[in-house]
Parts: C-alpha cells; structure tokens; sequence
C-alpha cells in the first residue's frame, strides 16, 4: 500500500515491524516498482522501504537544479518521518550513487550499503559519452535515447521473450517530466566524481554486484568501488547486463539476503 510522506515522496512499508530496516532505491527513469520481485524474500526478514525518488513516479519534481545531495537529503527526511534511526540501503545505479553520498553525508544512519550495478571513475571517452547522453536527454526528453538503453539494460534474449515487460520499462521512462528527468540524468553523469576515494574513507559493511556486460557499471568499476571500502564483497554476476537484477533476481537476492543476515543484530 502506498503512502505520501509530508514533503510529497511517495512510499510503501512492508514486513514485520521491529525487523531491521533495508531502504530500496531505485535508477535512472524508473520508481519503486523495480523491486516488484524483491519484496516477498525480503520482508519475511527485514522491515523494507521502497520509494520514488524526487522526480519519479509518484513523488514530486525537484526544485532547482538536483545533486546527489538532494537524493540524500529526500532519503533522511523519510527516515526522519518514519522514525527510523538506522537502516540498510539497497541502491541500484543512480541509487547506488545516493546511498555511497548518503554514507558520506549522514554515516551514524546507515548499517550497510548494497550496491548494485552502480557506475564509479569512468575513463575519459566514458564520462564523456556519459555527458553526452545527459545532453540528448535535455534535448529530446527521456525517448532521445531510449531504444539504445533498453539494448544496453537488456540482453536480446529477454527483451525477445519478455515485450510487455519492456513496454512496461519504456513507459516507465517515458512517463518522467521531460524536464526534471533532464536534471536527474546530469545527477547520474557529473555526480559520481564526489564518491571517488572519499575521505575519510567509507566504513559500513558493503556488498558491491554488477553484471559481466554492463557496459555503464562495469565489472572494474564495482572492483574500484570495492578497493576503497574496507572489508567489502565484490560479486561479478554472469552474462547479464545493466538490469540483470530483473532478468535474473534470484543471482541477486540470495546473495543480498546472505549479506543482510550476517549483520549484526
């Protein structure tokens, strides 16, 4: 069931109260929906938030020019609401940039990060492209690019069995204010320079995954997240590309539910 949070972010709480808190946040263009087949194997343990990021779904556009820090800012100020005072944070690409500026921002809050086909350091040609991209999208609206996208989120053999899936996915994009979802994509390509090597350096306990063909969150980029977060796992997950987690949730639910049952209590 969803509810609105008093500065308009949209929400939905599952699983038993007083179980441990994990915070699901979601990419680029989408909303809460991602984590549809998460939600039954999570909340048989643990207390899951799901939400739309400002700008997405349901909750309202962003004012001004976002940052990383906004995101971070919107995540604190539902946990302040709900009363929650530590939590685990799930992020998946764009979310998995909030949840590292919400460890620098506001680390007394956070348990633990899971980090999913997340983006890091990009070589010159790769930020630039990354730039570019952003730049089509305030020019042609969140469809400019979209057809390259799903073949980048996708491998062919899921968007042939799968099309109403993917029209689903499309829409999802396609329904985002042209103009917010503009702003929100320059998060996704300027941000990432303020979580290289932050300092001081990143404690929580963290698991890292992307997928072997995930051509914006590569394999070395997870493993580059990973050397500059102590004690972290780095999982490499086979074949798949950027949205391998809904080709394949099961790779990546067991391997966070093992993560998250290992915390301390």
């Amino acid at each position: 069931m969803a509810h609105t949070a008093s500065d308009g972010t949209v929400y939905e709480f599952s699983g038993p109260a007083g179980a441990p808190v994990v915070a699901l946040v979601h990419g680029l263009g989408l909303h809460r929906g991602l984590w549809r087949d998460y939600l039954a194997g999570l909340s048989r343990g643990f207390r899951v938030l799901s939400y739309d990021l400002v700008g997405h779904g349901e909750s309202p556009a962003p004012t001004g020019e976002p940052t990383l820090a906004t995101f971070s800012a919107q995540l604190l100020a539902l946990l302040d609401e709900l009363e929650i005072e530590r939590c685990t944070i799930a992020g998946f690409s764009l979310g998995g940039m909030i949840n590292r500026r919400f460890a620098i921002d506001h680390p007394q809050r956070l348990q633990a990060m899971v980090i999913l086909n997340s983006p890091h350091e990009r070589a010159a040609e790769a930020q630039r492209l990354v730039e570019q991209r952003a730049l089509d999208s305030a020019a042609g609206g969140p469809g400019a690019t979209l057809d390259a996208t799903i073949e980048r989120w996708f491998t062919p053999d899921f968007i042939a069995a799968n099309p109403d899936y993917i029209e689903s996915v499309r829409g999802w994009v396609l329904a985002n204010d042209p103009v917010s979802y503009a702003k929100c994509r320059k998060v996704l390509a300027f941000g990432v320079v303020e979580l290289i090597r932050p300092e001081p350096p990143l404690r929580q306990p963290t698991l890292i995954m992307t997928c072997e063909n995930d051509s914006g969150s590569t394999p070395a980029m997870s493993r580059a997240i990973g050397s500059e977060i102590d004690g972290s796992r780095v999982i490499i997950v086979p074949r798949l590309q950027h949205m391998g987690l809904v080709e394949q949730p099961a790779l990546f639910l067991e391997p966070m539910l093992d993560f998250l049952g290992a915390l301390p209590a």
